[in-house]
């Protein structure tokens, strides 16, 4: 059962998430960082956190690492926000919670739709994933024990980004997936809720919509084939109006052979992974990274 801290935690979120205001995208995202100020208080000590580190010319990374002198199991870190809003500062303190679990944890800062509609956001994202391939080293990680992972958009980023690598014998390979709410299934939630999703899929598409909705790279639910995907570690909560995309992949992964861990948790909304003062939160994460301990 809920405390009435964590009752007022979640009604305050819903009022905000599900209630938006209208305004231009730029006030948006500010809005989205006011509102994560209270997510990303009382951040954890890690060892060292680079903010804005160049990969390539318009794309940056945060870099959060471990403390100890390594060498670190690596993770790669995909920022949610609906593809239109958020960057590794609104999710500064969950990505100092992966480096303080041990894990060198790199944050691609990737380019947001409308401004740069798909696949903008997509190719950084593999990018970072060569990229960091190729330098984990630099800051003690290795590049033979990483993960990639995300939440909401980030989610989706994530089972994108690691199918579309998995068929190249060239890519880099990956130990385990962490997929938190995501949509996986872009076309579908189109198909069932127009009003909410439709909005959303115009601005990541732009003029591919809406034929871009059955692209594998923006529904990769369509890409869920044997060894499409590394273990994953699936996780929601049952009162997000989402859920239902998280078990659709866990069951398509499981038609697949793919090895899979699909947690819901009671009563918990969109993001409740950003908010530690719920213990749905820290049992989310206890769970993610006895995940992460047992496949990187």
């Amino acid at each position: 059962m809920l405390t009435p801290q964590e009752q007022d935690i979640i009604r305050r979120w819903n009022d905000f998430y599900l209630k938006p205001r209208p305004g231009s995208i730029q006030e948006q995202r500010k809005r989205l960082v006011d509102y994560f100020e209270e997510f990303n208080t009382n951040q954890p000590a890690v060892g060292a956190y680079h903010e804005g580190v160049q990969l390539k010319a318009g794309l940056t990374a945060d870099i959060a690492v471990p403390h100890g002198s390594g060498p670190f199991p690596v993770v790669i870190y995909i920022h949610g926000g609906a593809w239109t809003l958020g960057s590794p500062a609104t999710h500064r303190k969950l990505i100092k919670q992966f480096a303080e679990a041990g894990y060198l944890t790199i944050a691609p800062d990737y380019r947001l739709a409308p401004e740069n509609p798909f696949p903008a956001g997509l190719d950084d994202c593999v990018f970072t994933a060569h990229w960091v391939a190729e330098n984990a080293h630099r800051y003690n990680g290795v590049a033979s024990r990483m993960a990639m992972g995300g939440d909401s958009a980030g989610g989706n980023l994530t089972a994108a980004t690691l199918s579309s690598l998995a068929s190249s014998e060239r890519a880099p390979k990956f130990k385990a997936a962490i997929l938190i709410y995501g949509a996986f299934d872009f076309a579908g939630l189109v198909a069932v809720a127009k009003e909410a999703a439709e909005p959303l899929a115009k601005a990541y598409l732009a003029s591919n919509y809406p034929a871009g909705l059955n692209d594998p790279r923006v529904s990769p639910i369509r890409a869920i084939k044997p060894g499409a995907m590394p273990p994953s570690f699936i996780i929601a909560g049952a009162a997000d109006g989402i859920v239902g995309e998280s078990r659709t992949i866990a069951e398509a992964m499981n038609r697949a052979g793919i090895e899979n861990e699909l947690r819901i948790l009671d009563e918990m909304p969109h993001a409740f992974m950003q908010m530690t003062e719920l213990s749905a939160c820290r049992e989310g994460h206890r769970l993610m990274f006895d995940f992460l301990r047992r496949h990187v």
